[in-house]
């Protein structure tokens, strides 16, 4: 029985001395020495079960299964350079792709300087930016659509791993005409019992941490009295924009350029926080290029100039 312990050495030794016509050029050329390429070349044959050189005196020619086997040997060797050489340039950054699914807000407030950084750097690497609600970053990561997420921590699924990076201020959303408007303390949240609310729908990551906060429960502000719900932060803007009513946000939804003719007031007694999370699976491993980008958004929200009520959070505290 002929045992299969062929590797690529024995690939590569026979096609140099194949195309050398000597052991001792061969040799020279892979950097061994003449006695450990000859092995090599017999153990080749050993596991063939074929004589693939004919020896002279004064060279080494292929037999006729040796002239059949080089061109096969040749591509062989030509596909495995060429998958390693791919793996390296991946490694090296030099070309592939990296997903990254993130909060509409943060999307459109935070990345833009970090993929420019990034992209800079690194010009050949692909970027897919998804925004999504929280529940729709969870389910791209779990899917392996993207490399990694950034948004709320919607459901606590036991296959993901969220790592807070950034917190901001829930308050109100309000267009300039409105009588609570005036001022720029924090509202009390009972000043809000009586209002109009417009409001993101129950799928939203924002209203389902709102609705799941122990103030809430404990109070006679409800939720659920608003009237109109829409699933796009845009056009809560717009409504809010014509008078319909006031919303509630945190800072960073409400920064986005949607909310730029309107005023935002942070909310008190409780005053409430929503984390942001980098949320990737368990026990998955990036890429270099995505972990490299990874990094480079911890580094640079850490530093950078953010909107008022948000904060960078310390990892290690």
């Amino acid at each position: 029985m002929i045992t299969n312990n062929l590797s690529i050495r024995h690939l590569r030794a026979f096609v140099s001395v194949a195309h050398h016509g000597s052991f001792t050029r061969a040799a020279e050329h892979l950097h061994l020495t003449q006695s450990s390429l000859t092995a090599t070349i017999k153990q080749l044959e050993q596991q063939t079960g074929l004589i693939l050189l004919d020896r002279t005196t004064r060279r080494v020619l292929l037999n006729h299964e040796g002239e059949r086997f080089l061109p096969i040997a040749e591509r062989l060797l030509s596909d495995f350079d060429t998958a390693v050489a791919d793996l390296q340039a991946v490694a090296e950054h030099q070309h592939g792709k990296v997903g990254v699914a993130a909060s509409p807000s943060t999307l459109a407030r935070l990345l833009p300087p970090v993929v420019k950084e990034f992209h800079l750097h690194y010009p050949h690497i692909g970027l897919l930016l998804r925004d999504n609600s929280a529940a729709g970053i969870e389910q791209h990561v779990l899917a392996n659509e993207v490399d990694f997420g950034i948004g709320g921590n919607h459901s606590n699924h036991p296959e993901l791993s969220y790592t807070p990076v950034l917190r901001d201020r829930f308050g109100a959303v309000l267009s300039p005409g409105h009588p609570l408007a005036k001022g720029k303390q924090a509202l009390d949240w009972k000043e809000l019992e009586r209002e109009e609310l417009l409001m993101l729908s129950t799928d939203t990551g924002i209203r389902a941490q709102l609705t799941q906060e122990p103030f809430y429960h404990g109070s006679e502000f409800r939720l659920d009295r608003s009237t109109i719900e829409v699933s796009n932060p845009a056009s809560l803007a717009a409504l809010v924009e014509a008078g319909l009513g006031l919303s509630i946000l945190p800072a960073l939804a409400a920064g986005t350029r949607s909310f730029e003719r309107l005023l935002f007031r942070p909310l008190a007694n409780p005053a409430i926080y929503r984390d942001l999370h980098i949320i990737h699976r368990r026990g998955r491993s990036l890429s270099p290029a995505a972990d490299t980008l990874l990094q480079l958004v911890r580094q640079r929200f850490a530093i950078m100039p953010l909107p008022p009520y948000v904060e960078p959070v310390d990892e290690s505290a």
